[in-house]
């Protein structure tokens, strides 16, 4: 069974409308990457299946369910989302950031409870952020408050996570330290995680399913091997690039060595 789904899904700001009748299906338990040209629509679909941003027309569906018709609190208990660029209040602990991922199994003005305090020493452990729980968020490196977020978003004890590319500003190690987290989690607890990825070799090394987006539309889906070819870099990107089996994992590992010329373009973003 596929939980999460879209319809015929147009979405856009203002008058300009980015996503266009975009059908989608994304499998339960693994890894999708969703890549593609910078304005191509990743964030925008993302967004959109987060219920951040209201679809034009078409669809979402979780467990069968339109979500514009779910509440706020029914949907924040299945699925979590995390934007790009997060930013917390000066002076707020890892521990307090954390907590807030509570909130949508709370009501009222009803204190923590000790399912609360749980989940949160859970998350906190389960990223590699206990030992520093009591520190603020401000004075963490990068790759530390990205797991801190990634944290709050796994407190709220969900079983989707969408994350706006997730390794955005980091360095080379901090990455690979935020993406072994996510193949982890993903392993352990079987939770279904949709990414917005950049950088291809990370989405084929990473990611079980890659959806490859072009003017707002799906242009390629599958497995790496399926989706991340010549021909697509090519098409979707304007990116000549040799595609070769990565030595270590077998992966799809993209060499660009050039751009298509402009006389040759057809309907790519570059």
């Amino acid at each position: 069974m596929t939980r999460l789904t879209t319809e015929k899904l147009s979405a856009g700001y203002g008058e300009h409308l980015i996503v266009k009748d975009l059908n989608l299906a994304l499998p339960d338990g693994r890894i999708t990457a969703l890549v593609g040209a910078n304005g191509s629509g990743k964030s925008t679909i993302l967004k959109t299946i987060g219920r951040l941003l209201r679809p034009r027309t078409g669809e979402v569906y979780l467990d069968g369910k339109v979500i514009a018709r779910m509440s706020a609190k029914e949907i924040a208990r299945q699925l979590a989302i995390l934007p790009q660029n997060p930013t917390s209040p000066e002076g707020l602990t890892v521990r307090e950031l954390v907590s807030y991922g509570r909130f949508p199994h709370q009501s009222g003005f009803h204190a923590e409870t000790r399912e609360d305090r749980r989940m949160v020493e859970w998350a906190l452990a389960a990223t590699g952020m206990t030992a520093f729980a009591d520190r603020p968020v401000g004075q963490m490196s990068g790759g530390q408050r990205q797991r801190a977020w990634i944290a709050m978003a796994l407190a709220q004890g969900t079983d989707i996570l969408l994350l706006d590319e997730p390794t955005t500003y980091l360095d080379m190690a901090h990455q690979l330290e935020v993406l072994n987290l996510l193949e982890r989690l993903n392993r352990d607890t079987g939770r279904t995680i949709v990414m917005v990825v950049h950088d291809l070799n990370q989405a084929a090394r990473f990611a079980h399913y890659v959806v490859a987006i072009q003017h707002g539309s799906a242009t390629y889906q599958g497995s790496p091997r399926e989706v991340i070819h010549a021909d697509m870099l090519r098409e979707v990107f304007g990116v000549l690039a040799d595609v070769v089996a990565d030595p270590r994992t077998g992966a799809p590992l993209c060499i660009p060595y050039g751009l298509v010329e402009a006389s040759e373009v057809r309907d790519v973003v570059v």
